[in-house]
C-alpha cells in the first residue's frame, strides 16, 4: 500500500495549516496573481540595522563553529536576564536553553517532559502546532473549551480539563490565533491551581512584547515559587525582533530540566547557528526602540483592522489586546451561498476568499474552532484595507471588481 513504509507518527501528523496557505498564496502570486496574503504570523519589517550589522561581524570575525550545545554563555546570560526581567522571577544561565526557533523549544521541552499517555491540556483556540507537537512526543492533546472571543481560557475551565493523567498545562498569551491575553488575576488563579494540582506548564510568551495594553501580559513563571519551578517560558527572536527567517528561540526551566533539554539537542540539531546566536545577543543587549516603534505601528494596525472588520457583513470579531492576529467569527455566513459557492465552513469560506477576491486567510478549524477565520494584520496598512474593500465586495456581489 502507498505510503505503508511510512511510520504512523508520520501517516498521522498533519501539515501545518498556516503554512499550507501562505503557500497557496505564493504559488497564486508566481501565476501574476495579485494576492494579498493575511494569512502567515510574520512580521513584515526588516530585522533592525544593528542585528544585521552584528551577524555580519561574525562571520567577519571567523565565528564559524561550533557553539556549546545550549548556545554561548553570553546569549544565554543576555536570554537570563531577559526572562528575569519578564516575568520578574530569577534566572540563570544554566536554567537556559537557546535553540533553533521558539517551536523546536516547545518540541524539546514536551519530549523531555512526556511519557506515554500524558495528557496536555490545550485552551481552545490554539496554536495549530501545539497539538501535532504533543503527539509527536507521545502525549494525549485534551483540549479546554473556552470562549475565544473574550480571553483564551479560565481557571475554572481548566480546572473541569484536570484528571489523574494531566502533565501540563499550555498557555499562550498573548494568544495566537485570537490576540487575547489572560488577565492578571487570573494568571495568578492558574498559577494556584497548577500548584494544587500538582501539574506543570508550558507558557509560551513569544508576542510577550507585543501587547497594547498598559502593562505587559503577566507571566506565570512569577506567581509563585512553585509556578517558577514547574514552568518552562519560551520565547524566541521571531516576533520581537522581525527575525522570523534567523530561527533562534529559548526556553528557561529548572536546571534539571534544562540539562536534559541540552541532551536532547547536543544529539540532534547540536547547536542553533553560531551566526544567528552573534545577532540575537545584538538583539537583547542593544536598543530597543526598534521594538517600540514596531509595536506601535501594529496597534495603529490593530486599530485599523479592528474597525474594517467589524464593518465586513457577517463578521465579529473581539478587539486583539496583543500579537498581530484578528480572529473574527463568521457563524453568520454559514449556509450561505457567496460567489455562487455554498459555505458551510470557515475553510469554504477561506477558499472562496482566496479564488474570488485574491485574500489570504487561514480558516478556524486547525485552531480548534468552526466559526473564525483567522487574519494577520502583519502588512502594511493600505494593504489591510485594500483586502477589507476586496472581502466586502465579494460579500455584498459575489465578485470583486478588477479581479474577475
Amino acid at each position: 500500500m502507498p505510503g505503508q513504509f511510512l511510520s504512523r507518527k508520520v501517516l498521522d501528523l498533519s501539515p501545518s495549516a498556516t503554512i499550507a496557505m501562505n503557500a497557496k498564496a505564493k504559488k497564486l502570486r508566481a501565476q501574476g496573481k495579485d494576492v494579498i496574503s493575511l494569512s502567515v504570523g510574520e512580521p513584515d519589517f526588516r530585522t533592525p540595522r544593528h542585528i544585521c550589522e552584528a551577524a555580519m561581524r561574525a562571520v567577519e570575525d571567523g565565528q564559524h563553529f561550533y557553539t556549546p550545545s545550549a548556545g554561548t554563555p553570553e546569549l544565554r546570560q543576555a536570554v537570563a536576564d531577559t526572562l528575569s526581567r519578564d516575568t520578574g522571577a530569577s534566572y540563570s544561565p544554566d536554567m537556559v536553553v537557546v535553540s533553533p526557533g521558539a517551536k523546536y523549544s516547545i518540541y524539546l521541552t514536551l519530549l523531555a517532559l512526556l511519557d506515554p499517555g500524558d495528557e496536555v491540556l490545550i485552551p481552545a483556540p490554539y496554536w495549530v502546532s501545539y497539538p501535532e507537537i504533543v503527539r509527536l512526543c507521545g502525549g494525549v492533546p485534551v483540549l479546554v473549551a473556552t470562549d475565544g472571543a473574550v480571553h483564551p481560557l479560565s481557571p475554572a475551565a481548566v480546572a473541569k480539563a484536570i484528571t489523574p493523567r494531566s502533565k501540563l498545562l499550555i498557555l499562550n498569551s498573548p494568544s495566537n490565533p485570537s490576540g487575547q491575553v489572560v488577565p492578571p488575576e487570573d494568571i495568578g488563579r492558574l498559577g494556584a491551581l497548577i500548584e494544587e494540582r500538582g501539574i506543570w506548564c508550558l507558557s509560551d510568551e513569544v508576542y510577550n512584547r507585543l501587547s497594547y495594553g498598559r502593562e505587559p501580559p503577566r507571566s506565570i513563571a512569577g506567581v509563585s515559587p512553585y509556578c517558577h519551578a514547574h514552568t518552562v517560558v519560551v520565547n524566541g527572536c521571531s516576533k520581537t525582533y522581525a527575525m522570523t527567517g534567523w530561527r533562534l528561540g529559548w526556553l528557561g526551566a529548572r536546571r534539571e530540566l534544562a540539562a536534559a533539554v541540552d541532551s536532547l539537542q547536543s544529539q540532534t540539531t547540536s547547536n542553533p547557528s553560531a551566526i544567528t546566536q552573534a545577532a540575537a545577543l545584538a538583539a537583547l543587549q542593544g536598543p530597543q526602540d526598534c521594538v517600540e516603534e514596531m509595536r506601535r505601528e501594529f496597534q495603529i494596525r490593530r486599530d485599523l483592522i479592528h474597525r474594517l472588520v467589524n464593518a465586513l457583513p457577517g463578521f465579529s470579531s473581539a478587539c486583539p489586546e496583543g500579537a498581530f492576529y484578528v480572529f473574527p467569527d463568521i457563524s453568520q455566513l454559514l449556509g450561505r451561498e457567496i460567489g455562487g459557492r455554498l459555505v458551510n465552513t470557515p475553510s469554504d469560506f477561506c477558499e472562496i476568499a482566496l479564488e474570488r477576491a485574491l485574500v489570504a486567510m487561514v480558516s478556524g478549524e486547525p485552531f480548534g474552532t468552526d466559526r473564525h477565520v483567522r487574519i494577520s494584520f502583519a502588512v502594511r496598512q493600505e494593504t489591510l484595507s485594500e483586502a477589507c474593500r476586496r472581502l466586502g465586495e465579494l460579500l455584498a456581489t459575489g465578485r470583486v471588481a478588477g479581479l474577475d
